[in-house]
């Protein structure tokens, strides 16, 4: 019987989906087994659209249909978390299982504290996240660095620190750190981002320290909350899942990869923070001098959820009507979510003006959190 903070490989007993799946298939099998059993009554998770750099949103509620969704997209930037705000007339009342990274577990915490939606209700399959690539840049990066058509490119992956692809006539791997430091790497704010194993979902599960006979075939488990250990004893009873305990050696790896990351993530901080210190509202007041006020900023935040004509009122100092913005327009918009921002990057994604808002958002929200550590000192942006 599963219990809460055990770690163990686990590996679908279905060999077609087996065949089709990464890591073992767990994830998947776990999600087919939540609608069989009617734990969950969909399962919101994406599939592959035109090509694999084409991430598409669905709603499944036959098991079978599950194994069209098996597998990674790391060229897909879409945000779970925001999508059940949109699909929420349609999952109203019903139980739903999700596969989510960091930042859609993250995105669906701040939306309970708005009671946007009701966590006991949701789900959640954590899965190990080393960042994502936006699609354009992918196709950009494969072509340039990898010297492969794009369209040619059957598989991606990244794993050990590489970026890796399989396309017609063979594969390739170069590190991530050479093409992020020639601008080909994952998006910004992945980069920066440290939750890499979301451990509040009900489950984490992922790659990370499966070693010796089942690397490769089995997904590393760890069950987070009771949800997902009753969810794994039922679906090992069931006999859909085979599993055995972790090797001691490859928890002390994960622990190394997850830190490693971290040290990473830290790095990139460093790094983009630096640029902003020495006039932090300056480059803000210039950089978004390009706004044209088509509020896709706020329309894909899973945690600025307020009515966009909030911001055009007299008494918050913007002005209707009038393009670009008054620098009060972001200043209002970056005060309504210092306390919360999750660090998604939907906002910098959608932003048709280039602005860096996920680069000022995070800047803002990890200079606030210092405020409570004041062994850091004195705040590093303000002049």
């Amino acid at each position: 019987m599963a219990k809460k903070g055990d770690m163990l490989y686990a590996w679908t007993n279905d060999s077609a989906l087996a065949k089709k799946a990464e890591c073992g298939g767990a994830v998947t099998e776990l999600l087919k087994y939540a609608l069989e059993s009617k734990a969950v009554d969909a399962v919101l998770a994406v599939t592959r659209g035109f090509d694999l750099y084409d991430a598409v949103p669905v709603i499944v509620t036959n098991p079978k249909d599950l194994d069209n969704c098996a597998g990674s997209l790391h060229c897909g930037t879409l945000l779970l978390s925001k999508l059940v705000m949109e699909y929420a007339p349609q999952l109203a009342g019903k139980k739903v299982g999700m596969v989510v990274k960091g930042c859609d577990m993250m995105g669906l915490l701040e939306l309970e504290k708005r009671k946007m939606v009701n966590l006991d209700n949701i789900l959640m399959i954590g899965v190990n996240c080393g960042g994502s690539v936006s699609p354009v840049a992918a196709r950009k990066k494969i072509r340039e660095k990898f010297g492969v058509d794009p369209d040619k490119v059957t598989t991606e992956e990244i794993d050990k620190g590489q970026f890796i692809i399989e396309y017609e006539g063979g594969h390739k791997g170069i590190k991530m750190d050479d093409l992020e430091d020639e601008g080909y790497g994952r998006r910004s704010n992945c980069r920066r981002c440290k939750v890499k194993i979301p451990r509040q979902a009900d489950l984490a599960c992922g790659n990370w320290g499966v070693i010796g006979d089942k690397a490769g075939k089995a997904t590393f488990v760890e069950v987070c909350s009771d949800k997902g250990a009753a969810l794994l004893t039922k679906a090992i009873d069931a006999k859909k899942l085979s599993t055995e305990p972790a090797n001691p050696k490859g928890i002390e790896i994960r622990a190394k990869t997850e830190k490693a990351m971290h040290k990473l993530g830290d790095k990139w901080r460093q790094r983009d923070f630096a640029a902003l210190a020495p006039n932090l509202w300056g480059t803000i007041a210039e950089e978004t001098g390009r706004c044209m006020k088509c509020y896709a900023c706020i329309d894909n935040c899973p945690v600025c959820v307020t009515r966009p004509d909030k911001f055009e009122q007299p008494d918050l100092m913007v002005r209707a009507g009038f393009a670009p913005a008054d620098p009060m327009f972001h200043l209002r918009r970056f005060a309504h979510i210092s306390d919360s921002c999750i660090n998604c990057g939907q906002c910098e994604e959608n932003c048709p003006a280039e602005i860096p808002l996920a680069l000022f958002s995070h800047a803002i929200r990890t200079e606030a959190d210092k405020f409570f550590e004041p062994k850091l000192g004195k705040s590093s942006y303000t002049n």
